[in-house]
């Protein structure tokens, strides 16, 4: 399948979001799978991204699908974080929304979707299916988003720090540290470090009470010799 060029949002001017996918495919429970891939990504594709806003630390893409009669939209809302173990800013997908029949709404939370924000972050697939891991999970029973499924192939997104309208290089789901492992990896190497200096510490206390053992047995020989 044809992979489109990404979709670009600007704002006030200026170029903050690009993402795209090979395929974008929704399900609403056994119906027939809705394909909006080329109602959302093709050149020829009547979107609108109007909606959409960025700011320092909150992305929010909404993108428009005109052409179908069933979705109407869907947005997908990103934050940008500092963590002080990384030294850096991790961005993250916090959510992923579909609206319908021009009334419902059915939220999914995708906190899993995550990477530096100097890259941009691609993976195979990202689904609310779980043969696919699951990294859409629906947020609750009461919006019916538990009746949806939705899947995005080769799926690739950048909202910060976006240069020449082109994507930066990618952080793949399957390869990249995490926050979390990164903050374990320093922790791992801390601990490792005070044990090492512990064992020196233990080897040269032992070291100086032999000495002293030596010094003591040396001493006693000697006055014992010059008694007799």
């Amino acid at each position: 399948m044809l992979l489109y060029s990404p979709l670009s949002v600007s704002y006030n001017g200026k170029t903050c979001i690009l993402f795209r996918a090979r395929k974008l495919a929704i399900r609403y429970r056994n119906h027939s799978l809705v394909d909006l891939t080329e109602r959302t990504f093709s050149p020829d594709a009547s979107v609108d991204t109007k909606g959409s806003f960025c700011s320092k630390d909150k992305f929010r893409i909404y993108i428009c699908v005109c052409a179908s009669k069933t979705i109407n939209f869907h947005r997908l809302q990103m934050s940008n974080t500092f963590y002080e173990s990384a030294g850096q800013n991790w961005f993250t997908l916090d959510n992923v929304y579909i609206h319908y029949n021009w009334t419902y709404e059915a939220m999914f939370n995708a906190t899993d979707v995550y990477a530096p924000s100097t890259n941009s972050y691609h993976c195979q697939h990202v689904s609310s299916l779980q043969k696919y891991d699951t990294l859409l999970v629906p947020s609750a029973n009461t919006d019916h988003a538990a009746s949806w499924h939705i899947t995005f192939t080769d799926f690739q997104i950048q909202a910060f720090n976006v240069q020449s309208s082109k994507f930066a290089a990618a952080s793949d789901c399957a390869t990249f540290f995490t926050p979390a492992i990164l903050m374990g990896l320093i922790t791992s190497l801390i601990l490792l470090l005070v044990l090492a200096y512990a064992l020196h510490m233990v080897v040269h206390l032992k070291h100086i009470d032999r000495y002293e053992e030596h010094k003591t047995t040396l001493y006693l020989a000697i006055l014992t010799f010059s008694l007799s």
